[in-house]
């Protein structure tokens, strides 16, 4: 997590929280989960078939060449990208099967189990015409089957399973199987969408609490500074001193509005700290996350803890996967607790960089950690010096 500040001119309402960068991020953790999973079990089954049934050199080369398709086939499966090589690894597992049961002896299972596998993994992907797919894939492992069958004088039932029944029923299941996979993946990738639109709207209600924080400062002002104008002039020719006091009221006026637009830019107009606590578990609640807030007492130097909250808030909903956040309000200060750290690096630090120097000198202490995989914000002020009773 990276922390971002209020710049002038942006107003203190964080970016789209979710970028393209963020999915990318996720979409490699469930690509890391399923290669380090199902990988090496596609790969261990495949070397067992091919070790318990390979009888000579060139069966151990042509069953390779079917897991080798396997592995090339799931890495691009991982990534979405299985179209890119359906074509070349089917025909490779489609060869390797005709080859099982016509050139090897024994049972042929090592020699279906690369098409099987492929096959199930190219037909959920395809965009259109999957159930024509799906069977003439089982028809073709039906028909090999059958072919290697009539060859055999004798094959009896044990032949008609091996070659047939099991074979193409193997097939047919895998490529079930994927089907619901496909659908699991769909479902996740419309939440990871959903999240993000979620965010997107978290992020445009912030700028309109700002659009309006805006308008309650400038709305006014310029309504009286308007009415001051026309009774101005009214009395331009008659009472000169009157006019002379109501342009003085008027630069008064603006001056004091000018520098309360810049404390709303800035981000330092002065905050309420329960305001601040509502529109933090709105923001992140909006964004998926689940908010859990603490507040045991009130606390003192609200305006730099709500000032500090809402930083926090901003950096979380920029630059976190954070799917868990706690705040905790005690009366000496605040920390706020999120998951979905990245890493272990302590990110840069800007807005709060800021806020510490001002916690600092109003006698605080704000610290930025990562604690057992979770990331610390916290603010901590001493507790007000109480009146010494006096000495008898």
């Amino acid at each position: 997590m990276n922390a971002g500040s209020a710049r002038p001119g942006r107003g203190p309402f964080p970016a789209a929280p979710w970028s393209p960068a963020a999915t990318r991020v996720s979409r490699r953790r469930f690509r890391t989960l399923n290669l380090s999973m199902m990988l090496p079990l596609l790969v261990a089954v495949g070397v067992f078939m091919l070790v318990r049934q390979a009888q000579t050199a060139l069966d151990a080369v042509v069953l390779g060449l079917g897991i080798v398709a396997v592995v090339v086939a799931f890495e691009r499966w991982t990534v979405g990208e299985i179209n890119r090589v359906a074509l070349p690894c089917l025909l490779v597992a489609a060869a390797v099967w005709p080859y099982g049961v016509l050139a090897m002896d024994g049972d042929p299972q090592a020699a279906y189990y690369s098409l099987a596998v492929i096959g199930g993994m190219s037909v959920a992907q395809l965009p259109r015409h999957r159930a024509a797919a799906a069977v003439g894939i089982a028809a073709y492992v039906a028909a090999v089957g059958a072919l290697g069958l009539a060859r055999t004088a004798d094959p009896g039932v044990d032949g008609l399973l091996a070659n047939v029944v099991i074979p193409t029923g193997v097939t047919v299941v895998l490529i079930g199987l994927m089907f619901p996979n496909k659908g699991f993946y769909d479902v996740m990738a419309e939440l990871e969408e959903a999240r993000e639109r979620d965010a997107e709207l978290a992020v445009v209600r912030e700028r309109m609490r700002f659009a309006s924080d805006l308008h309650d400062i400038q709305g006014h002002t310029l309504h009286v500074v308007k009415l001051k104008i026309a009774l101005a002039s009214k009395l331009l020719h008659s009472d000169t001193a009157r006019v002379e006091q109501e342009l003085r009221e008027m630069y008064t006026l603006v001056g004091d509005t000018i520098a309360q637009t810049k404390e709303l830019a800035y981000g330092q107009r002065k905050l309420n700290l329960s305001a601040e606590l509502e529109n933090a578990r709105n923001l992140m609640e909006a964004a998926g996350m689940r908010v859990r807030v603490d507040r045991r007492a009130d606390a003192h130097a609200t305006d730099l803890l709500a000032q500090v909250l809402r930083e926090t808030t901003t950096n979380i909903l920029r630059h976190s996967r954070a799917t868990l956040v706690r705040i905790e309000l005690t009366e000496h200060g605040l920390t706020v607790v999120n998951d979905g750290v990245a890493d272990d690096t302590l990110p840069e630090l800007r807005g709060l960089a800021t806020l510490r120097r001002r916690v600092a000198d109003d006698g605080g202490e704000l610290t930025v950690r990562i604690e057992d995989g979770r990331f610390v914000t916290a603010a901590v002020f001493p507790a007000p010096a109480r009146a010494a009773t006096p000495a008898p």
